[in-house]
């Protein structure tokens, strides 16, 4: 009996190993033939078709009889409209529309009015589109005689300006996803682009003027590279240049904790009612929604506008990281109001107005994921998906420009080393079955004749 058992056994094993090596010759074969099996997929976002729908009817309408459009709770895009005859050329083209008192051609005339009033630092504004309103805010450090004076502005304009304390102050967030070092303070990395020629790091424009050095590590072993242009005031962002010309591999990748990453695929623009994320050397990675666009803040440093307004909590050191959904990149960390304890207001600036300004572009995975390449010069719109149906997107290691390991490489299904590994092990098993039977005959054998012994 136990004889027998062992017979199964070894064959048993002799299948399994010549299965292996089946199977190993197929990986190899698929993967020098390009076939990667199962590779995967960027993740289907909600937000192409959304926010595409929605731009393309604000367009078309002008803005005296639109007001902005936004994501619904069901992920279907909203066109706010000035009348009836709009709102059913909205429905005919498959979105939802809702009937608004004020154009957006009123909304930014109350937006002109606010920046020609004299500058209160510690407030801001921005478009609510939801609720058809311009909302100004102040935060703690308006004086009583300020908020009074700006109140007084508001009522001049009209009732549909909303007047708002909040809590905290409105600050830049000086001091990504991973930290990046300089005289000026701690900042996160957003971003990598490139010309053409050479890479840089896209950040915000108020972690450093120009000629600034970045280090990448606390004691100024490595540098990491010189900021060459930016914008701040005004708008919010700045290039630094690679100390060596090259961001390396994992380019494609911004880092959100642990070793873990999301591969950027392409850029675009924020949609009201979007789920983003937000990743900072900071906090790390935190999510929330669009609340607003076009949002107006006035830094103690300067006023910037254009930003995007989110209710995604941010705290100092992370300025300059990314904002994302779905893989897609919409902004970098500009600054805000409150903390990741209690909460808060984070505007970010669009990096889409920042890539042409600086005439550069993104660099992205390729769309079967096998490597990176630039997003084109003039990048689709992102919009927003319904809340809870965003993900940061398509998950990466941090692998930085040391490159990936021999294991990462020799793992991937796309190159042969998976194939070959099988099949290596599969020639070591057969051999290690063969050994142990020719072994277990040479035991038998002597059993036999030694009971003849003597």
């Amino acid at each position: 009996m136990r004889h027998a058992r062992r017979r199964i056994v070894r064959r048993v094993a002799r299948l399994a190993a010549v299965g292996g090596l089946l199977l190993g010759g197929t990986m190899v074969t698929r993967a020098v033939a390009s076939e990667p099996p199962g590779a995967p997929a960027v993740p289907h976002t909600l937000a192409l078709p959304a926010s595409g729908t929605g731009s393309a009817l604000v367009a078309r309408l002008g803005a005296s009889r639109t007001a902005g459009h936004w994501v619904g709770p069901d992920g279907r895009p909203v066109v706010a409209v000035t009348d009836d005859a709009a709102a059913d050329e909205v429905r005919r083209a498959g979105a939802a529309a809702k009937v608004v008192p004020h154009s957006m051609a009123e909304l930014k005339s109350a937006t002109s009015a606010l920046r020609s009033a004299p500058r209160v630092a510690g407030t801001a504004w921005a478009l609510d589109y939801r609720a058809n309103e311009v909302v100004v805010r102040g935060d703690s450090t308006v004086s009583g005689a300020d908020w009074s004076r700006l109140t007084r502005v508001a009522e001049g304009i009209g009732g549909f300006v909303r007047m708002e304390r909040t809590e905290g102050a409105f600050t830049t967030r000086l001091n990504g996803a991973r930290p990046i070092l300089s005289t000026a303070g701690r900042c996160s990395a957003g971003f990598n682009v490139t010309d053409g020629r050479s890479d840089f790091l896209l950040t915000a424009g108020h972690c450093g003027p120009t000629g600034s050095v970045w280090f990448g590590d606390g004691g100024g072993d490595r540098q990491l590279g010189r900021t060459v242009a930016g914008s701040f005031p005004g708008d919010d962002f700045s290039l630094v240049e690679y100390a060596n010309g090259r961001a390396g591999d994992g380019a494609d990748v911004v880092a959100v904790g642990d070793g873990k990453g999301v591969r950027i695929t392409g850029t675009g623009e924020a949609a009201v009612g979007q789920r983003v994320f937000r990743s900072g050397s900071t906090s790390g990675l935190r999510d929330g929604q669009v609340t607003a666009l076009d949002a107006t803040v006035n830094y103690p440093e300067g006023t910037v506008t254009g930003l995007i307004q989110t209710n995604v909590c941010a705290e100092p050191g992370d300025s300059g990281g990314p904002m994302f959904s779905e893989g897609i990149a919409l902004g970098v960390t500009s600054g805000g109001s409150g903390d990741c304890a209690r909460g808060g207001t984070t505007f970010f600036q669009p990096v889409t107005e920042a890539l042409t300004s600086l005439g550069m572009r993104m660099i992205v995975s390729s769309p079967d994921g096998s490597g990176q390449r630039a997003a084109p010069a003039s990048p689709p719109s992102s919009g927003g998906a319904a809340p809870g149906a965003a993900s940061p997107g398509a998950p990466a290691p941090v692998t930085g420009v040391d490159g990936s390991t021999l294991l990462s490489r020799l793992t991937d299904r796309r190159n042969v080393g998976p194939g070959l590994l099988v099949i290596a092990g599969s020639l070591i098993a057969l051999a290690a079955t063969r050994w142990l039977r020719a072994e277990q005959d040479r035991k038998a054998y002597r059993r036999y004749y030694s009971a003849t012994w003597g």
